[in-house]
């Protein structure tokens, strides 16, 4: 009987201590040993460690999403793998400031994952991913002005995907692999806007004058035409 008691009671302390740990798929572990990282992260599946010495964190390699929004709902915070954050304000050529709206997608580079949160710790989105994106965004649109925003909105989304990936993957180990950047809105300034639409109104105004005008050209050169006959 006291040898059942002891058998007991060492299964009871091994499950107290739970000296395993099953990571599963879209995962990695993180192993601790005395409070040292080590170089590779553990794969899916169980692994035994030892209890107190050692010590595993799960981190989440599945696809994430930073989204900039200028409008956050209540309802829409922060979900599992979405981060919403303000959309990015960005002083344009002639200093008026525009808002940009843009989701990137990315995931933490499993080959790599322990040493990125040995490095940067894990909190690492907030100080690769979202540092990296403003400073791209705002070099990018701070070049140009607010007026021509609209007209060079696939050159601007471009040269912001492109920086952007340049920038990440300059970084050492490649801590993100990028799946997508898309620029979602640009919001220009209430007087950059009536501007625009003021211009639009004077175009519209002229091709229709322009049009009359030609029209009532070739009315005449036809008039011509006949008293010559």
């Amino acid at each position: 009987a006291g040898l059942v008691y002891f058998l007991i009671a060492i299964v009871l302390m091994m499950v107290l201590a739970k000296p395993f740990t099953i990571i599963e798929e879209g995962q990695r572990g993180i192993l601790s040993t005395n409070g040292k990282y080590q170089d590779q992260a553990l794969l899916p599946g169980l692994h035994f460690i030892i209890p107190v010495i050692q010590k595993v964190y799960v981190v989440d390699t599945k696809v994430r999403i930073i989204n900039y929004a200028s409008r956050i709902e209540a309802s829409g915070g922060n979900a599992a793998g979405i981060n919403v954050k303000p959309s990015i304000t960005v002083l344009d050529k002639r200093s008026l400031p525009v808002s940009i709206e843009l989701t990137v997608q990315y995931r933490l580079n499993s080959q790599f994952a322990a040493q990125t949160i040995s490095n940067w710790g894990f909190s690492w989105e907030d100080k690769i991913i979202n540092p990296v994106v403003r400073d791209v965004v705002r070099n990018v649109v701070g070049k140009y002005d607010a007026e021509s925003l609209p007209q060079l909105r696939n050159k601007i989304a471009t040269e912001i995907d492109t920086s952007i990936r340049a920038k990440v993957n300059a970084l050492e180990n490649t801590p993100a692999n990028l799946e997508s950047i898309q620029l979602r809105e640009i919001i220009l300034p209430q007087k950059v806007k009536s501007r625009l639409k003021m211009y639009k109104l004077q175009n519209k105004r002229f091709k229709k004058l322009n049009k009359r005008f030609k029209e009532q050209n070739r009315k005449h050169l036809k008039k011509l035409q006949k008293q010559k006959v």
